[in-house]
């Protein structure tokens, strides 16, 4: 910053749910946006020395290096096969040899051949796949490939971002706390309307907060943004006055105990505290913070039900992320990261043995959720995320999550079961093929009923739901 000061918001970078004031010599990077005053940028790094284009790079390292996983059909159908026909030829020889005659000969290995058709192997994948990603699809869950699948099963940690994923990403009112003998009504009425002229993300929290609760806010006279501390002007008379401590005690407007213990409480929860006053006199305090999501505490219920232990990484402070995590439920934290850091912790848990699965919405979170073995996008976030993740949950509801990993479970199950229930018929029906003892055309009818199967079993997955509600 060259010169100038104002608040910026650095969440596509740092996951900060806060914006960060910034004023002369100090840092910012390009891509994050400036949401209070004007200032005058020089810039220091080009092109591919950015912060935004380091992480790109650091998205696609991660997506070339995952490894690709073969279908498994085309594993067994690869060994299948071969071994069907050389039985055939076998069955062909051995007739023959034996002095059974051609007819019986050429009708046994037919029959063989038709028996081991491998269309019931063939179907069982694409199925499987079509059906569930079809009720997927119903459901809000988009997967990407077969290969997803694969990656759902073996899952057992799931890395969850912060901000936009387990906690709504907007700045919201959350308490307010009044002086003895103050009404709470006109301290978020005076508040809300003053903060209502100014454009801070903070600002317009209590704004929004105060209308909500209290109605029409009203008019503001003689309103002055006072930088980096917070505003001040008329309303109904009063001189009021809303920010941080330092501008009310510059206006002698001292915290009594009972404010100051509210706010240093808040704080030290990671929340954001700013203090009111009028004519002279502090009079309450307003806690604004990013909320959680009504459902995240369901949600990682759910994750550990599926028999996922649950992490949160986060660029945000450690105290406002374990006062997030306590609520939800979440034990572990890692906070104060960076993006290349949260690659770096996702590559440190698969180097425990862990398989990592990685649900996050942001710019931040991408080159993570490509280094993932599972990489869930949620869908209201940034359209990077959502093209390095696997699977993408449309709906910002994290019980999404749980919902597509049960879902992609029970595909792949169904998708193993067709193939043994495939692979068993034939194995059992291949001797009596060869022994003279089934017909051709049985042989196909009876190869066509395994088709019937294998397809109706896959649209058993029509009937999977959602515990969204």
């Amino acid at each position: 910053v060259a010169e100038g000061s104002s608040a910026v918001d650095n969440s596509m970078l740092t996951g900060e749910s806060v914006p960060v004031e910034v004023g002369p010599d100090d840092l910012v990077v390009g891509a994050t946006v400036n949401v209070g005053g004007r200032i005058v940028v020089r810039a220091t790094r080009i092109g591919s020395d950015t912060q935004l284009a380091q992480m790109a790079k650091l998205v696609e390292d991660a997506q070339t290096g995952k490894a690709q996983a073969q279908r498994l059909a085309d594993k067994i159908s690869g060994i299948f096969v071969p071994i069907v026909i050389a039985l055939a030829v076998a069955t062909l020889g051995f007739w023959i040899g034996t002095g059974g005659g051609i007819a019986a000969a050429f009708t046994a290995a037919v029959a063989v051949l038709i028996i081991a058709c491998p269309c019931a192997l063939g179907l069982a994948t694409p199925t499987a796949l079509m059906v569930g990603t079809g009720r997927g699809a119903q459901l809000g869950i988009l997967i990407k490939g077969p290969e997803v699948l694969e990656s759902t099963r073996r899952v057992d940690t799931v890395i969850l971002d912060k901000t936009g994923t387990v906690t709504t990403g907007k700045m919201t009112l959350l308490d307010v706390i009044t002086a003895d003998g103050e009404d709470t009504a006109q301290v978020l009425r005076l508040a809300g309307a003053l903060e209502d002229s100014s454009e801070h993300p903070i600002a317009q929290a209590i704004a929004k907060g105060a209308r909500e609760k209290v109605g029409a806010l009203p008019p503001v006279e003689q309103f002055t943004n006072i930088e980096g501390l917070g505003v001040q002007g008329i309303i109904d008379d009063h001189a009021v006055i809303v920010g941080r401590v330092r501008l009310l005690a510059d206006r002698a407007q001292h915290l009594p105990n009972d404010l100051d213990s509210a706010m240093r409480a808040a704080e030290s929860e990671g929340k954001t505290a700013v203090a009111v006053g009028w004519d002279g006199q502090a009079r309450g305090v307003l806690v604004v913070a990013d909320a959680v999501k009504a459902t995240s505490a369901e949600a990682i219920e759910q994750l550990r039900g599926l028999g996922l232990t649950p992490i949160m990484l986060t660029g945000d402070n450690a105290a406002a992320a374990r006062a997030i995590a306590d609520q939800v439920g979440i034990d572990e934290v890692i906070a104060e990261v960076l993006p290349a850091d949260k690659v770096d912790v996702v590559k440190r848990l698969q180097a425990q043995g862990k398989v990592v699965a990685m649900v996050g919405d942001g710019v931040n979170d991408a080159a993570a959720l490509a280094q993932a073995d599972l990489g869930l996008a949620m869908g209201t976030g940034t359209d990077v995320a959502i093209e390095a993740s696997d699977l993408t949950l449309v709906r910002g509801d994290l019980r999404a999550a749980a919902d597509a990993i049960r879902l992609s479970r029970r595909t792949l199950g169904t998708i193993k079961g067709n193939l043994f229930w495939a692979f068993a018929y034939n194995v059992a029906a291949l001797p009596l093929a060869a022994a003279g003892l089934l017909n051709p055309m049985l042989a196909g009818a009876a190869m066509a009923f395994s088709s019937v199967f294998v397809v109706s079993n896959s649209l058993r997955l029509r009937r999977f739901k959602s515990l969204t509600g």
